[in-house]
């Protein structure tokens, strides 16, 4: 049960003065459904009204307030024409403009011959002071009442500034003064203020240094967040590391078999991470290991040697991955090494349907299959193991918590390998993979060619298409990435058949178009023709961006290379390059490009590192844009900055690393405190991994 002191806090904002359904659901959309969500959504700037020059030393530009004779009111002639107010001082005149304004409204706050009060940004037109629709207008008895000091909030389509900072004042005005969960030695370190008082502060900045996240109050707060997650991770961890395993331990003789037909010998990377694997599964705790290795390292290979030693001690192992086509290039990659250690392999998607379904389930339910590989199909009701020992996801972050938990219901003691291409900084692994053992692969495999990337302007398209005629001529394959629209996917299909059909008077019947919206089907024969080289140019929105795998593809254009986060781009670039051939990635942007654009393909340009690479997006994206955290269902911070509070992550994993120590259970009065900092941030779950031991 949530602790009855945050109760006013999980109150829907609707409860709030001044909040009805129109205004709540545009909060919601905002920040949030509950009161407490208003409390998190920061100031981002502030109005400072502070500044009162007389009217001729007014600068352009900035906000003002200024004491004001009115003398005239002039009405708009026509719809478009705006209504103005005249007001002066001794120094000079100024004209207020208004837009589609009520003239009665502004003859009542403005009456001729008194004296007003108005701030606002000072715009100079020519000659003409003016100030278009002031912030506020006052008599000057009421200019006590202005607000000298005002926080800008981020807004959304709907919402002004008044009717959220009413709500956000309102919701300060509920928020308690909860039990110090802090250890109090560090906050007097740090001269940290008290919950409340923190909350309070940053929504009533007074300088623009209370907005940065080292002001006081703001790490205070972004602390507490961290020391949420950081603890939420560590009693999940527990609590695995309690939960029966088994071990899982192999004679290696179906290993010995598939290394002795290996094409390739394994890097040294490859065999040490084996090893971790090894010994993970063999010890009676279950394993939770998160394997990441940048583009082309070889995870597969690891993912098939630890299903070997699933099989080895009479289990049986499932691979998901989260689409069709990795799936299919996961058994084309696998099936062909897996068959030289004696192991049958099947796939199952949401396409196979009959027969062919029944046959494959049935296998798999009487332990005739050692691994099967597919997509969400292998979670569903109706697909039963004879004995699950190993669960391999792939691209983790793309699956909902309940469906990997869906997964491993089907075994007992499951061991679990999750693999990501995604490379992952050091600051997002200790947030959101904290609960994970980590192995990592940091070698290429030998022969493979760093990809030569270049920055091309949008305008000399021309140019483009004459460098892929001769890089055709000369064999090669061709990606053409068109970048996703989020908000449509008629635009993203819009963007690519526009671009598949300009290409084609160049380039004919060897373009390809591959999409969202086709059938598996449809991708598959695109896919095929593609890798069998009857297609030269595949057009693709970004379902090529994990796992595709076409040796003889040596060339990744990417139209509007400025849209794409740095992670995406280096796993785009990483699909070509992959044979013995080197690869060129051109990134084709619109000018002008914004400093962040410029800084990320500059980047890109310089560097092949992954790692680098990540932690680059991380420092120029943030946490909530690299892993699309927001919608997987993983930790994303509304206070923290994981660039700029690195440091107190840090501490914030010290700090945890004691209480887990001294007060696993969280029983003493700091203990408690703590317990109501996990629902204040709402990681309720690691609390009712507590109740259940």
């Amino acid at each position: 049960m949530r602790p009855e002191i945050l109760f006013p806090l999980f109150a829907p904002a609707t409860s709030l003065s001044g909040v009805g359904p129109r205004i709540g659901r545009l909060i919601e959309d905002l920040a949030g459904p509950h009161v407490v969500d208003l409390l998190w959504h920061l100031p981002t700037g502030l109005i400072d009204r502070r500044f009162a020059p007389k009217v001729a030393q007014a600068p352009a530009g900035r906000i003002a307030t200024l004491t004001l004779h009115i003398e005239g009111h002039l009405p708009a002639h026509g719809s478009r024409r705006p209504y103005k107010v005249h007001g002066s001082d001794e120094t000079g005149s100024i004209y207020l403009v208004f837009f589609h304004p009520r003239e009665d409204y502004l003859r009542r706050v403005l009456p001729i011959g008194e004296t007003r009060v108005v701030s606002g940004r000072v715009e100079h037109y020519g000659n003409e002071i003016q100030m278009t629709h002031p912030d506020h207008i006052a008599p000057l008895e009421e200019i006590d009442a202005l607000p000298s000091v005002e926080p800008v909030y981020p807004l959304t389509a709907g919402l002004t500034l008044k009717p959220l900072a009413r709500a956000i004042r309102g919701a300060l005005e509920r928020a308690p003064e909860l039990p110090e969960w802090l250890d109090p030695e560090f906050r007097r370190r740090k001269a940290w203020p008290a919950g409340r008082a923190a909350v309070i502060t940053v929504h009533g900045p007074q300088g623009e240094a209370e907005l940065e996240p080292t002001a006081p109050a703001r790490e205070r707060l972004a602390y507490d967040e961290l020391l949420a997650n950081q603890l939420a991770l560590a009693l999940t961890r527990a609590h695995q590391r309690h939960r029966p395993g088994r071990s899982i331990a192999g004679d290696g003789r179906l290993r010995g078999k598939v290394l002795e037909h290996l094409p390739f010998r394994l890097t040294g990377t490859q065999e040490k991470v084996i090893a971790e694997i090894e010994a993970n599964m063999g010890t009676a705790t279950r394993m939770v290991r998160l394997l990441q290795g940048d583009v082309g390292s070889g995870k597969t290979v690891v993912a098939l040697f630890a299903t070997l030693i699933a099989v080895e001690a009479g289990g049986q192992a499932a691979l998901m991955a989260p689409t069709e086509i990795l799936a299919r290039q996961h058994m084309a990659t696998i099936e062909p090494i897996a068959r030289q250690g004696g192991l049958d392999v099947a796939l199952l998607t949401g396409r196979d349907k009959g027969k062919a379904r029944e046959e494959v389930l049935g296998r798999l339910a009487r332990g005739e299959l050692d691994l099967i590989i597919g997509t969400h199909a292998l979670f569903q009701q109706g697909v039963d193991f004879k004995d699950l020992a190993l669960a391999i996801i792939d691209e983790q972050h793309r699956f909902g918590v309940h469906q990997r938990m869906s997964l491993l219901a089907k075994g007992r003691g499951v061991d679990v390998l999750v693999m990501t291409a995604t490379p992952i900084p050091r600051t997002l692994l200790m947030t959101v993979y904290g609960d994970m053992d980590v192995s990592r692969l940091t070698e290429k495999p030998p022969g493979r060619q760093p990809v030569d990337t270049r920055l091309i302007a949008l305008e000399r398209m021309v140019d483009v298409t004459a460098a892929l005629k001769r890089a055709i001529a000369d064999g090669a394959r061709v990606y053409w990435v068109c970048p996703l629209v989020e908000e449509s996917e008629a635009l993203d299909l819009a963007a690519a058949t526009e671009r598949h059909a300009g290409l084609r008077p160049d380039f004919g019947d060897r373009v390809g178009l591959i999409h969202g919206r086709m059938t598996g089907s449809e991708k598959d024969r695109t896919m095929a023709s593609f890798t069998a080289g009857e297609i030269d140019i595949l057009v693709a929105t970004t379902v090529i961006e994990v796992g595709v795998d076409v040796p003889e593809a040596t060339v990744m254009v990417i139209e509007h290379a400025e849209r794409f986060g740095l992670a995406q781009l280096h796993q785009l670039r990483g699909r070509v390059g992959r044979g013995e051939r080197g690869g060129t990635c051109l990134l084709l942007y619109a000018s002008p490009l914004s400093e962040t654009a410029k800084k990320r393909l500059r980047i890109m340009r310089r560097t092949n590192n992954g790692f680098r690479i990540a932690e680059e997006d991380l420092r120029l994206r943030g946490a909530g844009e690299l892993l699309g955290t927001r919608q997987s269902g993983m930790a994303s911070f509304r206070l923290a900055d994981l660039a700029a509070h690195d440091a107190l992550l840090g501490a914030a994993r010290d700090d945890t690393r004691l209480v887990m120590e001294r007060d696993q259970a969280l029983e003493t009065a700091r203990g408690e405190a703590l317990r109501v900092l996990l629902y204040l941030f709402e990681r309720n779950s690691a609390v009712k991994l507590l109740r259940s031991g």
